[in-house]
C-alpha cells in the first residue's frame, strides 16, 4: 500500500486514529478537520478496555506515558428505602482504563505521523472521481485520494454520500455529563476512596448514573467524571443548556444518596453537558473508495461505552486491512465484513441496555447481587461487554 493516497475527513479520535493506520500501512495520510482550534480540550471521560488499551500502546498508537486511571471493579449502588445513605447492591468484576477525551486525542494527534493535518478548512463535500477514486472538496478547492475515510461524526458529509438514507433514531430519553475536580470530593472521603479502586453505577427511579475517575489535563490531577441517564423533564419544561444542571441537580436531591447528591450540586465543575440519546448504524461501513470509521459509521446508546472505542477499533482494523490486501478496493471490503457487523451488534446492545437500565429501569434498592447478575445477563442476551463480568456479593 505505499504510495496509497488516503484522505480523512475529520481530524478528532476517529480521524487521528485512522491516519495512524494508514500511515503505519504505509500510505501517505492527509486530514482534514474543520476546526481551526484545538481539540485537546473538548469532551469528557472515556473508559477502555485495558486489553485494548494494551495494544494500541504495543502498536504504537498510544505512548505509555498516557495517563489512565485503572480500576477493576463496578459497584452498584443505589438509596436505601427510607433513607437517604447509599445501600450496596453488588460487586462486578468489569476491570476499564478511564482516560481523558482531551488526553487521549493529543496522543493520537502526537502519533498521527508526518502526515498533512489541515485545520480550519471544512470539508463541503466529497465526491467520485472518473478513474475511481475520491475528490474532497474544501473553500479552497479540491484535492484527490485513492481512498476517503469519513470520520467526521454523527453529521459526517461522507456518510451522506455513502448512506444517506440512515438518520438517526431518538431514544427518548437524555444524558447528563459533567467533570469535577477530584479536590473538591475532600468533604466526602468514603466516596472518593470507593472511586480510587472502583466505578459505580448508581441506580434510581427511571434511571442510574454512572461515576468514576479521570486524570485531569495537569499533571498528576484528577477529575471525577459522571454520566447521569433520565427521561426528559415534563413536556413544556425541557431543560435549555443553561438550566440542565438544575435539572439534573434535581434528580440528584431527589433520587440519590445524600453524599452522591452532593457530589452532582456542588458548582465546582469543570464542564457539563447536556445530550439526548440516540443511535444509528449504516448497513456498510465501507462503499469503495469510502470508509466510515467511529461515529460516521454507527452511533450507539453511551451505556456500551464503545463511542471512542469502536473508533480505535476501526482503526486497528484499517491497518490490519491495508496489510493484508492487495488493492485499497479489497482492504476497504475486509473493513466493511468486520466493522458493518460490529456496529450493528453494539446498536443492538445498546438498545437493550438502555430498555434495562432506563426505559423500564428495575426497583434498584431492592436488589442484590443475584438481581443484578440476572439483570446483567437479560440485558446482555448472550453477547458480551467489558462493562459486565462475574458479579460478587455485597461488602
Amino acid at each position: 500500500m505505499t504510495g496509497l493516497r488516503i484522505g480523512v475527513v475529520g481530524g478528532s479520535i476517529a480521524g487521528c486514529a485512522m491516519a495512524i493506520a494508514g500511515a503505519r500501512a504505509g500510505a501517505d495520510v492527509t486530514v482534514h478537520e474543520r476546526s481551526d482550534g484545538e481539540l485537546q480540550d473538548r469532551g469528557f471521560g472515556i473508559v477502555i478496555p485495558p486489553p485494548l488499551h494494551r495494544e494500541l500502546v504495543a502498536g504504537g498508537y498510544l505512548g505509555a506515558d498516557m495517563p489512565t486511571t485503572p480500576v477493576a471493579t463496578r459497584v452498584w449502588l443505589a438509596r436505601a428505602p427510607g433513607r437517604r445513605s447509599a445501600r450496596e447492591l453488588a460487586r462486578q468484576q468489569a476491570p476499564v482504563a478511564p482516560c481523558n477525551w482531551g488526553l487521549l486525542w493529543r496522543a493520537l494527534r502526537a502519533n498521527a505521523g508526518s502526515g498533512v493535518y489541515h485545520r480550519g478548512r471544512p470539508v463541503t463535500s466529497v465526491g467520485r472521481t472518473a478513474s475511481g477514486g475520491a475528490v474532497i472538496r474544501t473553500a479552497d478547492g479540491e484535492r484527490e485520494y485513492d481512498l476517503v475515510v469519513g470520520a467526521d461524526g454523527h453529521r459526517s458529509v461522507t456518510r451522506e454520500l455513502v448512506a444517506p438514507e440512515v438518520r438517526p433514531v431518538p431514544a427518548g430519553y437524555l444524558v447528563w455529563r459533567g467533570t469535577i475536580p477530584a479536590a473538591a470530593l475532600g468533604d466526602h472521603p468514603a466516596q472518593l476512596e470507593l472511586l480510587e479502586s472502583s466505578w459505580v453505577t448508581l441506580g434510581f427511579p427511571g434511571g442510574h448514573g454512572v461515576f468514576y475517575l479521570i486524570p485531569g489535563s495537569a499533571t498528576g490531577s484528577r477529575l471525577l467524571a459522571y454520566a447521569v441517564y433520565a427521561s426528559p423533564p415534563p413536556a413544556g419544561t425541557a431543560p435549555e443548556a443553561p438550566v440542565s444542571a438544575g435539572y439534573v441537580r434535581d434528580i440528584a436531591e431527589e433520587h440519590f444518596p445524600a453524599e452522591w447528591a452532593d457530589i452532582v450540586a456542588r458548582g465546582e465543575h469543570r464542564s457539563q453537558a447536556l445530550h439526548p440519546v440516540a443511535d444509528f448504524v449504516v448497513p456498510r461501513a465501507a462503499e469503495p473508495p469510502f470508509l466510515l470509521a467511529g461515529d460516521a459509521a454507527s452511533v450507539t446508546r453511551p451505556h456500551t461505552a464503545s463511542g471512542a472505542v469502536k473508533a480505535l477499533q476501526d482503526a486497528l482494523c484499517l491497518e490490519r486491512s491495508l496489510r493484508a490486501s492487495a488493492s485499497a478496493a479489497e482492504a476497504l471490503h475486509r473493513y466493511a465484513d468486520e466493522r458493518s457487523a460490529e456496529g450493528a451488534r453494539l446498536v443492538g446492545l445498546g438498545r437493550r441496555l438502555g430498555r434495562a437500565l432506563v426505559e423500564n429501569a428495575p426497583d434498584w434498592p431492592a436488589m442484590g447481587p443475584a438481581e443484578v447478575a440476572a439483570l446483567s445477563s437479560a440485558a446482555l442476551d448472550g453477547d458480551d461487554s467489558y462493562l459486565y463480568g462475574s458479579v460478587q456479593r455485597q461488602r
